[in-house]
């Protein structure tokens, strides 16, 4: 094992370095995880932003060949394992807790995802303050946004992904505080990503129309393609425009992939895409579509979608998708016409694997690592040495419903009414 012990110079300053210690028994090891601090201040290490990197097919091409798998969830899945505070769900664990969020970058580009998704949700300087928030004094935007970029490319160049970065929703915006304000937050994190050169910008996360302009706009002066994606349901955003409404008003903007995510299953999701498709047909618009629902069942949601729940988010467990529900997204989503397909909150490495496997053949054959230890629906079951369970391969076993194993449990609950 290495042990890394030592001070992070910045110019004539010396960072003190805070060292945490974490075992890893499989490999029999120990290893040091350093990151740096200064008083409250966390500061990005690493390869420089002007980087050379050899020259690839950025999102438009890969989109112009064929669908192009995303990755998945960051905010649940590093709050389940004790790096992501809930109710906040704000970034920082890229400084606090790097190593994890490298790991899940890495578990997704093996599951076969074409992109690597800068952890920069949520990470607007307004919104790392808000509600008590330290995250903005502790540790500051620019080191939060640089080092999340950072750690993408880390990944990105070992994978062959494309790495993009994310706007998402300000408490500015909903605190009326006007255009130039909520656009001020915005450039703070895309001055950040410009610098690290990343390849495409995704604008996620947006229930209100006016925000997601504003949001496009600025991106647009970054000259890198732009994915917007709304999290609305059928009955549009919360301004009460349609789901073809904020399509064709995304795609004018400047937008080159317009669509949804999150709050919504992908049943649900597909329905608003299908919308939004006809809504972009009818105005002569060709642009790519994309999809990136929730990991949870969400028959029984309103306009408000996943946060109506009364699961949210701490017993959402039972409504969990399988990889094979997921198999039956990916064919749905594609023979729809959406080209970028994904995941969002609760989508784990499997999730995305199962979208890679479904779409190998439109992707050329193509599967990631993982891939290797699970066999297409379940082949390697076979291998089994107990006989009940090595009959269990094939689509036609594993397209049967799951059951619950929860005798006592309601199919639907009663959604919770969602303030603005």
């Amino acid at each position: 094992s290495r042990l890394l012990i030592g001070h992070v110079r910045k110019k004539s300053r010396v960072w003190k370095s805070r060292l945490s210690l974490y075992i890893q028994p499989s490999l029999g090891s120990c290893s040091v995880i350093m990151s740096t601090r200064r008083h409250s201040a966390h500061q990005s290490t690493g390869q420089s932003p002007q980087t050379k990197r050899k020259k690839r097919n950025g999102l438009l091409e890969r989109l112009a060949e064929g669908p192009v798998v995303s990755d998945g969830s960051y905010c649940f899945v590093l709050e389940r394992r004790g790096y992501v505070k809930s109710g906040y769900w704000t970034p920082e664990a890229v400084l606090e807790h790097s190593h994890a969020v490298t790991g899940l970058h890495k578990e997704f580009a093996r599951a076969g995802a074409d992109v690597t998704q800068a952890f920069t949700f949520a990470g607007s300087e307004d919104k790392l303050a808000a509600h008590g928030n330290t995250a903005a004094a502790d540790f500051g935007v620019d080191n939060i946004n640089s080092e999340a970029c950072r750690l993408a490319w880390e990944i990105a160049d070992q994978y062959g992904t494309l790495v993009a970065a994310g706007l998402s929703p300000t408490p500015s915006y909903r605190e009326g505080k006007g255009k130039a304000a909520v656009q001020r937050e915005f450039r703070a994190q895309t001055n950040i990503f410009a610098k690290h050169d990343v390849d495409f910008m995704i604008v996620e996360f947006f229930g209100h129309l006016e925000e997601m302009l504003w949001a496009i706009e600025v991106c647009r002066d970054m000259r890198k393609p732009i994915a917007a994606s709304m999290c609305i349901g059928p009955e549009g955003d919360y301004d009460n425009n349609t789901p073809g409404e904020c399509a064709v008003a995304m795609a004018r903007a400047g937008a080159d992939v317009v669509g949804v995510n999150c709050l919504f299953d992908p049943s649900t999701s597909l329905k608003t895409m299908a919308i939004m498709k006809e809504a972009l047909s009818k105005a002569g618009l060709k642009t790519y579509l994309m999809c990136q629902p929730i990991a949870y069942h969400t028959p029984d949601v309103n306009k408000f979608g996943l946060a109506e729940s009364p699961e949210f988010p701490f017993a959402l467990e039972p409504r969990l998708l399988t990889r094979w529900d997921m198999h039956n997204f990916a064919r749905e989503a594609y023979e729809l016409g959406v080209r970028y397909i994904g995941g969002c909150c609760g989508m784990e490495s499997y999730h995305i694997r199962a979208i890679a496997e479904e779409l190998a053949p439109e992707r050329g054959g193509h599967l990631g690592e993982a891939s290797q230890k699970h066999g297409l629906w379940g082949d390697t079951l076979k291998g089994s040495t107990l006989p009940n369970v090595a009959i269990r391969y094939g689509k036609a076993y594993w397209s049967k419903p799951p059951a619950t194993g929860r005798p006592f449990s309601s199919s639907y609950s009663t959604p919770l009414v969602c303030p603005k």
